[in-house]
């Protein structure tokens, strides 16, 4: 197979890639808290055979999360949270601390405050523990209320380097081998939630050069794989006539 036909194979490769990635971002446009990816390809030379001393193909470049602040709404209920600029709440999960920016929270049936997973949210002292009827209120540093007695105050909770974050599914983040540090001076609202930071409209103009770039890539493999090689193959035929 042709160098050719590898670069082509290879770019197929990575816009599928990116194309999955593109469809969750799309898939997640309404999603609270959801943060959108971006990638890049890069080319490289790696060797494909003995008979090829190397060929140039293309793969999948550097993933980087989007971590701007998405639009926040109204809501009107009160176990919906938002964080104006950076920090994440923080739950608590089987595999150890998560983060988290949506603050669609509710009341588990233990009496704790949950996140829309059911995982424990994490106050400064432990998970905070909500009455079992009623609404909450929060005040601008976190601290959460309940008929004006203090419940706990919410972990807010941001990161020197963000490219250390892996998601986890949907708006869930680990940080494997990093410490958080507390947001000083966090800015927390109630009855408001952030929404995705996902451009529509972007993702849609990004889906339409994919499959532009796919088809070329394509275009080129079928001209590489078939139209040469039969030329190839009637010429030879013609020299041993």
């Amino acid at each position: 197979m042709s160098s050719g036909a590898y670069v082509a194979l290879s770019g197929m490769q990575a816009r599928l890639d990116q194309l999955d990635r593109l469809a969750a971002d799309l898939a997640n446009a309404n999603t609270t808290g959801y943060k959108g990816e971006r990638s890049t390809t890069t080319a490289v030379e790696r060797p494909f055979a003995q008979a090829l001393d190397a060929a140039m193909d293309v793969k999948d470049g550097d993933r980087r999360l989007d971590f701007s602040n998405g639009t926040t709404s109204p809501t009107g209920r009160d176990f919906d949270f938002a964080i104006e600029g950076p920090g994440f709440f923080v739950v608590e999960t089987a595999g150890g601390p998560r983060y988290t920016r949506n603050g669609h929270f509710d009341r588990s049936a233990e009496g704790l405050l949950v996140s829309a997973e059911g995982h424990p949210v994490l106050g400064e002292d432990g998970p905070i523990e909500v009455p079992t009827t009623g609404g909450l209120e929060v005040d601008a540093d976190g601290s959460i209320r309940a008929g004006g007695e203090m419940l706990g105050k919410l972990q807010i909770m941001e990161f020197d380097d963000l490219t250390a974050l892996r998601r986890e599914g949907g708006s869930l983040f680990a940080a494997p081998g990093k410490t958080p540090t507390q947001v000083e001076e966090p800015l927390v609202y109630g009855r408001v939630l952030e929404g995705s930071n996902v451009n529509v409209a972007d993702r849609m103009a990004r889906l339409v050069e994919l499959q532009r770039n796919f088809e070329a890539l394509q275009r080129g493999l079928s001209v590489t794989m078939n139209d040469l090689n039969s030329r190839a193959i009637a010429e030879l035929g013609r020299l041993r006539m």
